[in-house]
């Protein structure tokens, strides 16, 4: 395991990558029609996401498609992520207004001086899992010893309390290249997933996967989290507001009726078909919405949910004791308000 010293040198180095370019100036208020009648144009407003558009986006390709951020008088930009890109970062240094990550990259990063802020969190359960083949026998995480070959994230936070939480002295780990072309050819083999997606490609190739969910160990941080900064918070909350309110309205469509929107996210990512991403809308439904969390509090957070992975973290050695305040990585502010 590696020591704290090195991880947070890897966490501070991935944080300053890209940002050579320096901060981007802040945007004009938000648009509105003034009180002596003249129109003003919408606000442009930039959103950064995590990887290519896929469903775990939707509802912020909803809030697009059927003109929830036009009514907000918001020009949104959705800019596509991939590997590599530091969504925590571009937020931190101002380079984007709005990101979209997972809440344990937001504490990651406040730790190593990147804040940013958590303002609404469309997934309450996380999508991350582990796939093994049915006939391994395996029936729960817990059972990942009896595997031959496991593909991970080896430095992922999840990846370290799996490892931390499971005994895999027996277990060969090798990298997580991506795909399932070897979990298909080796019914020994597991590999890491999410459930809105990997599981449809290998029954697509005729493979009988099993879903273990990584939530089911405890480990279960706020995914698809829309952030800002708490500079942007502080002098544009009407900007963040009219954001996070479209937002919530583009979720709350997509979970209901996602195929025009998915057509929209299959045009900006080919890879994406409309049959993956029907998909992908269905296994949404049961990952945002929860009896906990219906449609009516969607995208709210806990104090509780958030103390806890911050528990887990510092468990892992991801983050430093004491280098973080939870009070400082989220509001509902935006959601509470009519």
């Amino acid at each position: 395991m590696r020591s704290l010293s090195a991880r947070c040198l890897l966490v501070l180095a991935a944080l300053c990558l890209g940002c050579s370019d320096g901060p981007a100036p802040p945007p004009n208020d938000v648009a509105a029609d003034s009180a002596d009648g003249i129109v003003r144009p919408p606000t442009a407003v930039s959103l950064q996401l995590n990887w290519f558009p896929e469903a775990e986006h939707g509802g912020f390709f909803a809030a697009d498609v059927h003109g929830f951020y036009d009514d907000s008088k918001l020009d949104v930009e959705i800019r596509p992520g991939g590997p590599g890109t530091q969504v925590v970062t571009q937020v931190a240094t101002g380079r984007v207004l709005f990101g979209i990550t997972n809440a344990d990259r937001v504490l990651v990063g406040q730790a190593a001086g990147a804040e940013t802020v958590a303002v609404m969190a469309a997934m309450q359960v996380s999508p991350r899992c582990v796939i093994v083949h049915e006939n391994s026998g395996i029936r729960s995480l817990q059972d990942l010893g009896q595997v031959g070959t496991l593909a991970v994230s080896s430095t992922a936070t999840w990846s370290l309390f799996l490892q931390k939480t499971v005994d895999l002295k027996g277990v060969q780990l090798v990298p997580y290249t991506g795909n399932v072309s070897q979990f298909l050819l080796n019914d020994d083999f597991a590999q890491q997933g999410y459930s809105i997606s990997e599981p449809f490609v290998a029954r697509l190739q005729m493979a009988q996967p099993r879903v273990l969910m990584v939530s089911d160990l405890g480990f279960n941080p706020y995914t698809s989290v829309l952030i800002t900064t708490p500079e942007v918070i502080r002098t544009q909350p009407e900007l963040v507001a009219k954001m996070v309110k479209a937002s919530v309205s583009g979720w709350l469509k997509y979970l209901d009726a996602p195929s025009q929107t998915n057509q929209a996210i299959s045009d900006r990512n080919e890879d994406m078909g409309l049959p993956i991403l029907a998909f992908g809308a269905r296994e949404l439904k049961s990952l945002c919405l929860t009896p906990e969390t219906p449609r009516t509090k969607l995208g709210r957070m806990t104090t509780a949910r958030w103390k806890t992975l911050l528990g887990q973290l510092v468990d892992v050695e991801a983050i430093e004791e004491g280098k973080v305040d939870v009070s400082k990585v989220f509001t509902n502010r935006f959601l509470d308000e009519p």
